[in-house]
């Protein structure tokens, strides 16, 4: 199969996870990006930033509209993250890259069974308390800047088992999450950004904000604790897999 057609095949099913679940983008872009495209570790986390960025902007308008997003509460997790994230980020350099790996896979499915043992949240008003958003928004870019991905895949448990979001709020408010993470690590990366293979990630990017507007199609019509055992499931098949390749 042809760069391009790898490249069409894998950014339809990330914007679909990105559009109906939320998150999980840069956790299966980056391993498509080095095992199907070819791309570098580095190259590869950075086409995925420019990916789920540009996807997460276009999921996050659609969710907007149907007045899913909290505002507040996402802004508030974004802007506690910053800096912790960078922190993470300079000491991801000193440790090895299997116990990223490892820890990698070890929180994905942690994050999993939280999501999959937690009860349904509730379907009426949520009262956000800023300081515990705060807290959790700053844990999460900690973690988040160790392991360099977006945040999606553990911001939407965050918020529906720390805050008690609904889940269809949780997938929208990550959404804006993951813009404003991936934003901020792409400031830092456009030496990298300018070195990018475009005839691969341009139609990457295309593909995976066709698959956003399908995938928020899906959420609409599937109930909230079904997506959210989708999600967890997806995560148990990310951690499963990254920790035997830390293994190997």
């Amino acid at each position: 199969m042809s760069a391009l057609m790898l490249a069409l095949a894998a950014g339809a099913v990330i914007g679909l996870a990105l559009g109906a679940l939320g998150g999980g983008g840069s956790v299966l872009a980056v391993p498509a990006l080095i095992y199907l495209l070819g791309f570098s570790p580095v190259g590869a986390t950075t086409a995925s930033l420019v990916i789920v960025t540009l996807t997460s902007v276009t999921a996050l308008v659609a969710h907007a509209r149907d007045g899913q997003v909290r505002w507040r509460t996402g802004l508030l997790f974004a802007a506690a993250g910053v800096g912790p994230a960078m922190l993470g980020g300079a000491m991801a350099g000193r440790i090895p890259a299997g116990v990223l790996t490892a820890a990698f896979g070890v929180v994905a499915g942690a994050a999993a069974v939280r999501m999959l043992r937690s009860r349904p949240a509730s379907e009426g008003a949520v009262t956000v308390r800023p300081m515990r958003a705060a807290a959790a928004g700053a844990g999460l870019g900690a973690v988040t800047g160790v392991l360099g991905v977006g945040g999606g895949f553990l911001a939407v448990p965050a918020l529906v088992g720390v805050l008690g979001m609904r889940m269809r709020n949780a997938v929208g408010t990550s959404l804006l999450v993951i813009t404003v993470n991936s934003l901020a690590a792409l400031a830092s990366r456009t030496s990298t950004v300018e070195g990018l293979n475009w005839a691969v990630v341009g139609p990457f990017v295309g593909a995976s904000i066709l698959g956003a507007w399908d995938g928020k199609r899906l959420a609409a019509k599937v109930s909230g604790r079904t997506l959210q055992r989708i999600f967890a499931l997806v995560l148990l098949a990310v951690a499963a897999f990254m920790l035997i390749d830390a293994l190997l």
